[in-house]
C-alpha cells in the first residue's frame, strides 16, 4: 500500500510530467550515457558493488533501525534487524556465491530447422533500473530488488515510500557514500515525486505496493513502453485441513499475521478452517495471542500501525464487520486502554464475515484475521477461485497428497504447505504474485534474469539452411523441403 493511493482519483503520472519536463530525466539519462559509455559490467566489477552494499548496510544498521522506529513511530528492533538487515545481507551473500555460473553463456541444442549450427543465450543487463520501494520493510523492498538488478550488471534509480521520508533519507545517505550518483541513486520527496519517478522511460520499472497504484505505475510505463515488475498483494488466504496439527498451525499463522503488526504483503489475510474445528481455532488463537502480548498498552514488542491514516482505516473494516453483523473478538488480555497516540491495534479475530463487508474485499494490511469455516475442502477452494488470485496461499495438513491437490487446484504467486510467509525467503524460488496480485518475478537467478536481456545468440556452421531457401528453386531443393515437410508433419 502507498500514498499514492490517496491521490488515485485526482491525479495521474502524466498529470505532472505533460505540463513540465520530469525532474529526473537528467539523472536517468546521465546514468544511461555512463552505462553505455562503460561498456557491460564484469563479474568482478558486479562482484565489487555487491559487497560495498553488503558493507554500506553494515555500516549504517544503527541509522536504519532508527530511521524505521521514526516512520512507524514504534517498531520492534529485533523485527527490523531481521527483515531490514540480515534480509538483505544474506540475499547479497547468496547472488555472490552464485553469480559467476548465473552470468554463463546457455547453451541451447538445435532443432530439425537449424541443423548445422549451434545457439546460445546471453544475459545482458538492460540498462538502467528504476526501482520503487513500500513502506511496510522500508530498506529490504528496496534493496533485494537493487541487488537483483545490480547482479544483472544495470544502472540504477532508487525511490523509497513517500511514508517513509526517515529511511528514505538515511538511504540517500548510504547510497551518495559509497557509489557514484551515474550508478546508483535515491531520489526522495513527497507522492508528487513518486508520480515523476515512474514515468520515466527507464529501460525496466520494479514497483512493491497496492494494486491500484500498481496500475497507475503500469500505465505510466506503458507510455514509455518500459517493462515492468509488479509486487503487489491481495488477500491471501489459509487452508486449514481437518487433519492440521491445530498447535503448530497457529504458531505458524500467527508468526505471519502479527509480525510487523500484520503490514507485510504476504500475511495471512483470513483463515478458511472446518466448521466443527472453527470455535477451537478460535480459542486457542486467542490463547496464544494472549500468551505472546499479555500487555498491550507499553508493549515494545508490538510494532505500531505506519500512519494515523491506515490506522483509522484498519479501525474503520472493524467497525464495518461488526455493524454488518460480524463477530468480533478482540485479544487485549489486561483490558488495557490504549494511550492517546499509540497507533496501537489489538489482535483481532472476526467470525460471522460476508461478501458484504470491507473486510473481506480490501487487503487488511493490520493484525486483524477473519474466520471462515467450510464443510468441505472443495468449498474452500471454490471460495478461492471466485476471487482475485493472491500473492500467496497456505495450507496447513499432514496429509501431502492432499495438501498438494489443493495447490494446484488454486492460482496464487506463491504457496507454502504447513507454513507461513517463509517462501519470500527461500533464494532459489521466485517471488511474485500472478494477476491482479503482481506481474513477474524475482529474488536469486530469478530476479538476476527479471533484469536482464535474455538475447538469442545463432551461430550458424559451415552449412547453412539459406542454401535451399534461393531462387530459382529447382528440383533437388523441392526435393529436400518435401523431406523436411515429411519430417515435421510425423
Amino acid at each position: 500500500m502507498n500514498s499514492l493511493t490517496a491521490t488515485a482519483e485526482n491525479k495521474t503520472p502524466e498529470d505532472s510530467t505533460e505540463s513540465i519536463q520530469n525532474p529526473y530525466l537528467s539523472l536517468l539519462e546521465n546514468q544511461r550515457k555512463a552505462f553505455m559509455s562503460h561498456g557491460v559490467l564484469s563479474y568482478e566489477e558486479r562482484i565489487a558493488h555487491l559487497n560495498t552494499l553488503k558493507r554500506a548496510i553494515g555500516e549504517f544498521k544503527d541509522p536504519l533501525i532508527e530511521a524505521v522506529m521514526s516512520d512507524f513511530g514504534h517498531r520492534n528492533e529485533i523485527e527490523t534487524i531481521a527483515t531490514e538487515v540480515i534480509a538483505p545481507i544474506g540475499e547479497i551473500g547468496f547472488t555472490k556465491s552464485k553469480l559467476k555460473g548465473w552470468m554463463k553463456h546457455r547453451r541451447v541444442l538445435p532443432t530439425l530447422q537449424t541443423l548445422g549450427g549451434t545457439g546460445k543465450i546471453l544475459y545482458q543487463p538492460k540498462g538502467v533500473v528504476g526501482v520503487m520501494g513500500a513502506w511496510n520493510y522500508p530498506a529490504s523492498l528496496s534493496f533485494s530488488p537493487l541487488i537483483g538488478a545490480m547482479a544483472a550488471g544495470n544502472h540504477c534509480m532508487v525511490r523509497p515510500s513517500d511514508l517513509s521520508p526517515a529511511m528514505t533519507e538515511v538511504m540517500k545517505q548510504l547510497i551518495a557514500k559509497h557509489f557514484d550518483e551515474n550508478y546508483v541513486t535515491v531520489i526522495d520527496g513527497d507522492v508528487n515525486a513518486s508520480i515523476a519517478f515512474s514515468a520515466l522511460p527507464f529501460d525496466h520499472l520494479i514497483y512493491t505496493g497496492g494494486t491500484q497504484v500498481g496500475s497507475m505505475v503500469m500505465q505510466a510505463a506503458a507510455k514509455n513502453l518500459t517493462p515492468v515488475t509488479l509486487e503487489m498483494g491481495g488477500k491471501s488466504p489459509v487452508i486449514i485441513a481437518d487433519d492440521a496439527d491445530m498447535n503448530r498451525t497457529i504458531e505458524s499463522i500467527l508468526m505471519g499475521k502479527l509480525v510487523n503488526s500484520g503490514q507485510t504483503c504476504i500475511a495471512p489475510d483470513y483463515i478458511l478452517v472446518p466448521e466443527q474445528m472453527k470455535e477451537g481455532f478460535i480459542e486457542k488463537c486467542s490463547k496464544n495471542i494472549a500468551e505472546r502480548y499479555p500487555s498491550l498498552a507499553h508493549n515494545d514488542d508490538i510494532t505500531w500501525i505506519i500512519n494515523e491514516r491506515h490506522y483509522r482505516r484498519i479501525h474503520g473494516l472493524i467497525d464495518d464487520a461488526s455493524e454488518k453483523g460480524a463477530r468480533v473478538i478482540q485479544i487485549n488480555p489486561a483490558s488495557e486502554t490504549i494511550p492517546e497516540g499509540k497507533r496501537v491495534i489489538p489482535p483481532t479475530l472476526i467470525t460471522d464475515v460476508t461478501d458484504e463487508m470491507n473486510i473481506m474485499n480490501e487487503e487488511i494490511f493490520g493484525p486483524v484475521l477473519p474466520v471462515i469455516g467450510y464443510n468441505h475442502v472443495d468449498e474452500a477452494i471454490q471460495y478461492i477461485n471466485d476471487r482475485p488470485r493472491p500473492l500467496a496461499l497456505y495450507y496447513f495438513g499432514k496429509n501431502k497428497q492432499r495438501a498438494v491437490d489443493t495447490i494446484y487446484a488454486t492460482t496464487s504467486g506463491g504457496a507454502c504447505i504447513n507454513e507461513t510467509m517463509l517462501h519470500i525467503s527461500h533464494n532459489n524460488m521466485p517471488f511474485g504474485g500472478i494477476g491482479p496480485s503482481g506481474l513477474g518475478g524475482y529474488h536469486g537467478f530469478d530476479g538476476f534474469v527479471e533484469f536482464s536481456h535474455k538475447k538469442s545468440v545463432y551461430y550458424q556452421g559451415p552449412i547453412s539452411p539459406a542454401k535451399w531457401i534461393k531462387p530459382p528453386y529447382g528440383p533437388k531443393a523441392k526435393k529436400v523441403m518435401a523431406w523436411a515437410a515429411n519430417r515435421v508433419a510425423k
